[in-house]
């Protein structure tokens, strides 16, 4: 009895230092081995299972990854006096864990020796070049100068915004100061970008207030050309329309006339059969207009404009 439970208990004891000598490595992580604080054996990048002696030894894990450093904004002056906010971030990876581990330790001291190293290579270049260099990369026009007709705003762009070296290689000048200082802690510095620039308060509400009035010119600019297109499309359609209207005209009394024309030689070849029927007809007519309803007449014997009451009243 006693031998099995002795027996139970070893294995208990086995299995309990099996499962503290194991560990496991996934593909996102490297690890190193330390005894008493001190390094033992190669890094472990193979993710599995792998062992260790339990207890005395321990697994320190560091990520293979690629890591993020965010720097803080910071003002600085550029080489033209201007003083702005620059806000930048970098990519980085531990390619060495030995050294990490013996130098920095952990992630959280890293971004420490980043902050201490990135940082003022960031203003050392902010400060060796001008405004325009940091925002640029290249000369080329702007396409929205072409389309709001700023010529003098092209040609100051073409002397005093010449651009002879560029954000891109600012950027590529930062990484390449700052990575042979980080190589001692095992660190690889991958990428320096610059994720934002804007000035600082005291220059910003001008520098608003001059755009502002730039926007409201080329807003001025459009408005005066919209008028005059205007002015010249009202004046194009009142012009068509009198054109429409004296052609209408023209062409109404060009069918008036062959009408009245047409009318007079039915009525003329009409009356002509009868010529003493004509003049008794437009008599009549004449009569109608001349006479009221409450006209009087006095006939005398020789009046030849009431020849046909003459008649009838004999």
């Amino acid at each position: 009895m006693k031998i099995k439970n002795i027996a139970i208990i070893v294995c208990i004891v086995a299995l309990l230092l099996a499962f503290a000598s194991a560990y496991t490595v996934s593909e996102i992580e490297q690890v190193v081995i330390t005894q008493f604080g001190e390094i033992k054996g190669d890094t472990i990048n193979d993710p599995g299972l792998h062992f260790k002696i339990p207890i005395i030894q321990q697994a320190n894990y560091f990520p293979k990854n690629l890591l993020e450093w965010d720097g803080d904004p910071g003002q600085i002056p550029t080489l033209d006096k201007t003083y702005i906010w620059v806000d930048t971030f970098a990519r980085w990876k531990i390619t060495d864990p030995v050294k990490f581990f013996q130098t920095v330790n952990n992630t959280v001291s890293a971004l420490g020796r980043l902050d201490d190293i990135i940082d003022p290579s960031v203003r050392n270049f902010i400060t060796s070049y001008r405004l325009i260099e940091t925002v640029r990369t290249s000369n080329r026009k702007l396409d929205t100068m072409d389309e709001l007709g700023l010529e003098e705003t092209q040609q100051k762009q073409g002397t005093m915004f010449n651009v002879t070296t560029g954000r891109e290689k600012i950027t590529r000048g930062i990484l390449k100061q700052a990575s042979p200082k980080l190589e001692k802690f095992g660190i690889k510095l991958v990428d320096v970008q610059i994720k934002r620039i804007n000035y600082v308060e005291q220059v910003r509400n001008s520098v608003y207030e001059r755009m502002v009035a730039e926007r409201n010119q080329i807003a001025e600019k459009f408005r005066s050309e919209g008028m005059g297109e205007a002015r010249k499309i009202f004046g194009e359609k009142e012009r068509d329309l009198k054109k429409i209207t004296s052609q209408a005209y023209k062409t109404a009394q060009e069918i008036k006339g062959k009408a009245d024309a047409g009318a007079v030689k039915i009525f003329a070849k009409a009356y002509s059969v009868d010529p003493e029927f004509y003049s008794f007809t437009k008599t009549l007519e004449i009569y109608n207009q001349a006479l009221g309803r409450n006209s009087s007449i006095i006939l005398s014997t020789d009046s030849e404009f009431f020849k046909y009451f003459k008649g009838y009243a004999e």
